[in-house]
């Protein structure tokens, strides 16, 4: 094993709080203005259920009918994701005009990477928007979930991040790189209809089925993410040991804070960031066909 200068430890242990903002804080929001939903918020840290699907009929049939949407969705025979030689820069501490323009520049290659593998795939594509906050704001999804940082509202397709003072005084660059991608991912589970069969599956699902199919949700966006940041893999953003420690992180404390066991356990959604991010494609997350014991 290699050693690690005294400077790199000081540079790791800033990292391991950033990472503990940012994946205590995760959540993901998902409303569509068609239906409503009687569902309540399922887990502490999750948010409101949804005011309808994502989708289109919500009944059990269809839930059979669209399943295809997620287990054999066209994107998963693209191939490895473009590598659009994402450089977003540097991201100094105490500014937030160089978070601001460190995101929007990680958005843009989000924006090309994604946009390109659509194509490939021969489906329309839509980018998200991207809007920076410093405190909570109520989106069209709903009110901002307590301890947010990032939400995804599929109504208005905007991705919220809301930098805090603590994030600003401990920035780091992999880990908000990794958190917007994951957004990013949900993102594209929506326009690509992945979500389709989710919202129906849910619908008729039982408690224990329901955490499932949120385990493959999260579970996917999270290696897509990873893919992601396989694009950049070596470069002063994605470093060996940068990575490697935010894999551990997650291995450890991936599931702390969630009262239920919809995002995947620490070991799990540490091995889906290191199958996405070892095979660079977005076939590599098909989590909807995988053995559910590899979703756990």
């Amino acid at each position: 094993m290699n050693s690690v200068p005294a400077g790199r430890l000081v540079a790791l242990v800033a990292a391991g709080v950033a990472l503990a903002l940012a994946a205590a804080a995760l959540t993901l929001v998902l409303a569509d203005v068609a239906t409503t939903s009687t569902d309540p918020a399922y887990g502490g840290r999750q948010p409101a259920a949804p005011s309808g699907s994502a989708g289109q009929s919500r009944h059990g049939g269809a839930a059979v009918a669209g399943r295809a949407t997620a287990t054999a969705n066209p994107l998963y025979k693209t191939g490895r994701l473009t590598d659009v030689n994402c450089r977003p820069g540097s991201l100094p501490a105490g500014s937030m005009p160089a978070y601001r323009r460190f995101l929007t520049r990680v958005t843009a290659c989000l924006n090309k990477a994604w946009a390109a593998q659509f194509r490939k795939a021969g489906m329309p594509f839509a980018k998200p928007r991207l809007r920076i906050i410093t405190r909570k704001v109520k989106t069209p999804c709903g009110s901002w979930n307590t301890g947010a940082d990032g939400v995804y509202c599929s109504t208005d397709r905007t991705m919220y991040l809301m930098i805090s003072k603590d994030q600003l005084r401990n920035p780091f660059p992999l880990g908000i790189t990794r958190l917007i991608a994951h957004e990013y991912g949900h993102h594209v589970q929506q326009v690509s209809g992945i979500w389709n069969y989710y919202w129906a599956a849910r619908t008729v699902a039982g408690k224990a089925k329901r955490l499932q199919l949120s385990r493959n949700s999260e579970l996917q966006a999270e290696c897509f993410s990873a893919v992601f940041m396989s694009t950049m893999k070596g470069t002063s953003l994605v470093t060996d040991a940068d990575w490697a420690y935010t894999v551990g992180w997650f291995r450890k404390n991936g599931a702390k804070g969630w009262p239920q066991n919809d995002h995947g356990k620490g070991p799990t959604q540490a091995a889906w960031m290191t199958r996405g991010f070892n095979r660079g494609s977005p076939g590599a997350c098909n989590t909807w066909a995988a053995n559910p014991r590899n979703v756990t």
